[in-house]
């Protein structure tokens, strides 16, 4: 599964971008990368594991600004298709899994 968190948030004031930064920075710290400027992602091992990291996205929302978050399997996110410029790219593939027996 891949977890994809939609922001567009306030930043007029200064108490606005200490809180875009704080969401941001808590996105991170919970395993998420930047896939652009207001989208961020994270591979989860399953949809049990996906839940707990959207409750906790849940947990440190900004009081201001739009937040969203989309859901997607692996087959889903691989058919992705990014350019940069004319040029197409490869889309992030999914971490590495270690499996304990």
């Amino acid at each position: 599964m891949w977890i994809l968190v939609l922001f567009d948030l306030p930043t007029e004031t200064k108490k606005d971008r200490k809180a875009y930064a704080q969401f941001r920075k808590q996105l991170i710290g919970d395993g998420f990368t930047m896939f652009q400027f207001s989208i961020y992602v994270r591979h989860c091992a399953s949809s049990d594991n996906a839940d707990v990291h959207i409750k906790r996205v849940k947990s440190f929302l900004p009081e201001y600004g739009k937040v969203g978050i989309l859901s997607v399997t692996d087959k889903q996110f691989a058919n992705i298709q990014i350019f940069y410029g004319h040029k197409p790219q490869k889309p992030n593939s999914p971490g590495q899994q270690l499996e304990l027996f």
